[in-house]
């Protein structure tokens, strides 16, 4: 996710440092940066952050914590005032739209908002300036508001144009159902989707009728135009695995459906929609003629998280002050108490994340610093451990190795097995593996594609793996090789084996781009150097020549026949046959002027 460091200076009256020490901060605090590009950083969040950290207040939380610099003002902690959410305003709750949720379990909550005589045209400088220091696109003050409330607090909105919709007895009806198989939308980009029963979306229920898949992306039945003057803003919060089977049914990634599927706090839609319809007012104008608000469950208020100070020491193996750590909640913006060495945690509705005692000791770690806990040497370990197994197995690895095998190491899933996971990696894969034999085949033919550029000519490869199945028998250890293999020992205790030593040759980067092999043979003078032939081989064949390996000789009529297989490789692009032909013609008019007859 992109940040810009102008943005976080909002939040913050003291200036903050360079965006390189920001980089620094956040990357010794439980952050990755993946870029830096003039004042803006990429920052990788892990999902445990997610739900709070996908957006410029969360980052700005962070750094407030990480270099104990007070915030300016925390919009999240700001009350919400009457059931408008407006303390100054007359608004009553609309009568004029409605919200039916099909599922309470996929839709969590849902908020939307008629807004009426609003003025569509370009957003104002500030608001631009904000998006395209992190890449997004201006678009119109509108749709620009919903963003910009997105990136700020990470509350994923939406605004749907009402005049195209439908009305029934002056009323407005949003639905949010599960698709119809078959059921067919068109987004905002243009791109026509076909739809299945997993995919929650949102309609004009008055019509029945597609206007956005719930989470992902909008329709553009209901796109806001220049010619918008009513707007129903959308500010919800959907169920994050539906979300994300859908995104990936789709293949339709967004920044709405990658929020919403690391599960942000149904509390933050309220925030939301009181932001948004702000930042519409001063951009767009128009005046809010009602809110509504469909919240089926709401969470139980969050349980506080207990943990002692001396949990925290002897987990963390440090010797933290009360003072210390009661310091590290309050930069949290945590509310903990503290009673008999022990503090009481009241987790914010936006930390979803903290919920047991290794979470809050972990807290205080990463604020501390993990360079301010002490090193502590290990206790020693009693007796030797049992090597016994492992020096069997290496056994039969340096055996086969000797036969010219080479060990691979595959997958433990399989798309067929006696065991299924409850909650597979790869929907192909759901089972673990009852033998080896299938996965070596696939490596086995992955590894012929590639031969040319790792063996000589002649050779194959020769593949094994020692590797777990699972049968219902119970977990068992194998082996598989890709061709028999000869005076194996079996794999058992061996306690006086010693494994061998291997010299590994230095890395070499290797091409992702497709290879040409070509051969070559040729006549030459039995006196002739085959050192020299491989070498002019070589200076004509160019810088695209990868592997040159002679793979036959033999004498005749006081001549040497000799063929060599050439392996072409470009390290920056796909290699076309003309380029190849090209190397072959300059190799063969070296050869022929040295006196060799190329057959």
């Amino acid at each position: 996710m992109k940040v810009s460091r102008n943005w976080l200076q909002t939040y913050f009256n003291q200036p903050l440092p360079k965006v390189e020490e920001l980089a620094d901060a956040l990357t010794f605090h439980a952050f990755e940066i993946e870029e830096i590009a003039s004042d803006t950083l990429d920052v990788k969040v892990l999902p445990n952050r997610a739900a709070d950290c996908l957006c410029h207040r969360g980052i700005a939380k962070e750094l407030s914590a990480i270099l104990n610099i007070p915030l300016k003002n925390d919009p999240l902690r700001e009350a919400l005032k009457g059931s408008t959410l407006f303390p100054n305003s007359k608004v009553e709750p609309c009568n004029a739209l409605t919200v039916t949720i099909e599922d309470p379990k996929k839709c969590l909550r849902y908020m939307g908002a008629l807004v009426k005589g609003i003025k569509i045209g370009p957003s104002p400088t500030w608001l631009k300036e904000a998006l395209e220091s992190v890449g997004q696109r201006s678009i119109n003050n509108v749709v620009d508001a919903t963003n910009y409330i997105m990136l700020n607090i990470g509350q994923p909105l939406h605004a749907f144009d009402a005049m195209k919709l439908v009305q029934k007895d002056g009323i407005y009806s949003i639905g949010v159902r599960g698709a119809k198989d078959g059921e067919k939308i068109t987004t905002l980009s243009g791109e026509e989707y076909i739809l299945n029963p997993n995919v929650l979306l949102i309609t004009d229920a008055n019509a029945d009728s597609v206007i956005g898949i719930a989470g992902v992306k909008g329709g553009n039945v209901a796109e806001v135009t220049s010619a918008t003057t009513d707007i129903i803003i959308e500010s919800a919060n959907f169920d994050g695995t539906t979300i994300r089977r859908a995104a990936q049914a789709l293949k339709l990634s967004t920044d709405a459906s990658l929020r919403f599927q690391n599960r942000p706090s149904p509390e933050l839609v309220a925030y939301g929609i009181r932001d948004v319809l702000a930042l519409i007012k001063e951009v767009a104008g128009g005046e809010v003629a009602g809110i509504i608000d469909e919240y089926p469950v709401p969470p139980e208020q969050s349980q506080k998280v207990s943990v002692s100070l001396a949990r925290i020491n002897s987990l963390l193996g440090s010797s933290f002050s009360t003072n210390e750590v009661s310091d590290v909640f309050k930069r949290l913006d945590l509310n903990a108490s503290l009673e008999n060495d022990t503090f009481a945690v009241a987790p914010s509705f936006d930390r979803t994340d903290l919920t047991i005692p290794e979470d809050l000791i972990e807290e205080v770690g990463r604020i501390i610093g993990y360079d301010h806990v002490p090193a502590t040497e290990l206790s020693p370990i009693d007796g030797a451990p049992d090597q016994a197994r492992f020096r069997g197995i290496e056994r039969m690895k340096d055996q086969l190795v000797e036969q010219g095998f080479t060990e691979v190491s595959t997958q433990s899933f399989a798309s067929k097995g006696d065991i299924y996971l409850a909650n597979p990696l790869d929907k192909n894969r759901p089972s673990l593996r009852t033998n080896l034999e299938n996965n070596l085949k696939d490596a086995l033919t992955r590894a012929k594609q590639y031969a040319p550029l790792v063996l000589a000519p002649n050779q194959q490869p020769k593949l094994f793996e020692i590797g777990t199945v699972f049968p219902k028998t119970g977990e068992q250890l194998a082996i598989a090789t890709s061709e028999s293999a000869t005076h194996l020992p079996e794999i058992k205790d061996d306690p006086e084996y010693i494994p061998k030593s291997y010299t590994l040759s230095a890395y070499k980067p290797f091409s992702v781009f497709p290879f040409i092999v070509r051969d070559i043979a040729l006549w030459m003078p039995a006196d002739a150097d085959e050192k020299f032939t491989k070498s002019l081989i070589r200076e004509h064949a160019g810088e695209l020549l990868a592997r040159l390996d002679q793979f036959d000789c033999f004498l005749k009529e006081g001549r040497v026949s000799l063929a060599f297989r050439l392996v072409f490789q470009s390290m920056e692009r796909t290699l076309t046959d003309d380029e190849v032909n090209g190397a072959m013609t300059n190799i063969t008019t070296a050869l022929t002027a040295h006196g060799y007859n190329v057959r």
